[in-house]
């Protein structure tokens, strides 16, 4: 049981490191795109055609690859919580590549991070053994899961029909809603597709159960509708803002589905489950530093009128009430109450 968590640990590290880089070079590969056609935001899908976003993607593939590959070997309790190093990754690359500015304190929220994430690896429960598809449909048909399900689904469309068209482009929370709750789903999806997998290679072919199939469906569509809502988030707010509450969200809500789903802590004492918890709001504490010490991201500039060109008025207002206006070679008078540069009002 340990060494199949130490290799779900090491495979959960290197997914970090690839899926923090992807966010900056997507990040990067959206500007380019917004640069020149319509934002992602504002429903374009010109980032298509920008290599430096595919770039990003691919390197976000091999990240997320070898986050599949994690859960397959540990538990979600012990892989979903080390995405927090991502952030770290993430945050440290903004500082030099996009100018999102880290300051001194966000060293505290790495150390956080990392010091959380140790002590969940050393208290993570171990995986249960499971044999079959059969019965990981099993745990997916319990009515607990299919009741989160529900609630799941009734709350996505409640974002994407009625709170993305008022409030998507002023509110981080509806777009990072989505990602986080079909992201819970897509994890314990994509679970399931790993252990039959690793089944069908150990002997036990998993192909013919009609299981198999619906799990790799429902992971396809969870998978497509995060990237759409993920990049709407990358491409209307810093990007220092969309990945501590990213990971807070889709990792409580993982945590919690995983739980329901799984049992991760059936058979575990009450000082390793308290302790996994404490490490995990470690983790969001340290997540949560790195957010408050990043610089917001200055708001577009496109679309409003540029002044700088205009020519430059002074208007000076005698003390008398009189008012007059400076010509070119006067001189300031003595008795003024205010002067006022540029005239913006026209």
């Amino acid at each position: 049981m340990f060494e199949t968590n130490l290799i779900g640990l090491g495979l959960a590290v290197g997914s970090s490191a690839f899926i923090g880089s992807s966010f900056i070079i997507k990040k990067k590969g959206l500007q380019r795109a917004g640069a020149s056609g319509s934002r992602a935001s504002s429903g374009g899908y010109g980032y298509l055609q920008e290599p430096l976003w595919w770039i990003g993607m691919f390197t976000m593939v091999i990240g997320e690859f070898a986050n599949f590959v994690a859960y397959m070997y540990a538990p979600a309790v012990l892989v979903t919580p080390l995405g927090a190093l991502s952030i770290i990754v993430s945050a440290i690359l903004a500082h030099f590549l996009l100018r999102e500015k880290l300051r001194k304190l966000g060293i505290l929220g790495c150390v956080l991070c990392i010091v959380g994430s140790t002590i969940i690896v050393l208290h993570a429960p171990g995986e249960h053994n499971i044999s079959s598809v059969d019965q990981i449909w099993d745990l997916a048909t319990q009515p607990a899961f299919l009741l989160y399900i529900a609630s799941a689904v009734a709350v996505v469309l409640v974002l994407v029909l009625y709170c993305e068209p008022r409030y998507g482009q002023t509110n981080i929370m509806v777009y990072i809603g989505v990602c986080s709750i079909i992201g819970s789903v897509t994890v314990m999806s994509i679970k399931a597709v790993g252990i039959a997998i690793k089944l069908t290679l150990e002997g036990y072919s998993q192909v013919a159960h009609f299981q198999s199939w619906i799990f790799a469906m429902v992971s396809a569509s969870c998978i497509i509708t995060q990237l759409i809502y993920l990049n709407k988030a990358l491409d209307t707010f810093n990007t220092a803002v969309v990945s501590p509450i990213y990971y807070a969200m889709f990792t409580s809500l993982t945590i919690f589905v995983s739980a329901i789903m799984f049992k991760d802590w059936a058979g575990e004492s009450a000082s390793d489950i308290v302790s996994v918890l404490c490490g995990f709001i470690t983790v969001l504490s340290g997540t949560m530093v790195l957010h408050g010490t990043r610089e917001p991201e200055k708001l577009p500039s496109a679309g409003f009128a540029d002044y700088s060109a205009l020519p430059q008025i002074s208007w000076v207002v005698h003390s008398n009430g009189e008012i007059w206006k400076q010509k070119e070679n006067d001189e300031l008078h003595g008795e003024f109450v205010a002067i006022i540069h540029q005239d913006h009002f026209k």
